[in-house]
């Protein structure tokens, strides 16, 4: 699949990956900034100049360490997306 479905897939909560990347057993998913809040018993903005937790995508990488992710412009153009199973 293209990438902008994937990314679809990701607000949706499924976890994704590309078939071409080399290391396996790695994938991307969404963490919701509330949800994150939450489990770290923070604020939610409420106070005036509180910081809020927006949502973003992490990458679980073939070491088993979650990492911030920003598509490269391959990733982007890439068709092999995938939904793991």
């Amino acid at each position: 699949m293209k990438f902008g479905e994937a990314v679809d897939l990701l607000n949706d909560g499924y976890k994704i990956t590309r078939s071409g990347w080399n290391g396996k057993r790695m994938f991307l998913y969404l963490i919701k900034g509330s949800e994150l809040a939450k489990g770290l018993k923070y604020g939610y903005g409420e106070y005036r100049g509180e910081p809020v937790f927006d949502n973003f995508i992490v990458m679980k990488t073939a070491n088993n360490k979650i990492v911030p992710w920003l598509a490269s412009q391959t990733d982007m153009l890439a068709e092999d997306w995938e939904i793991i199973k």
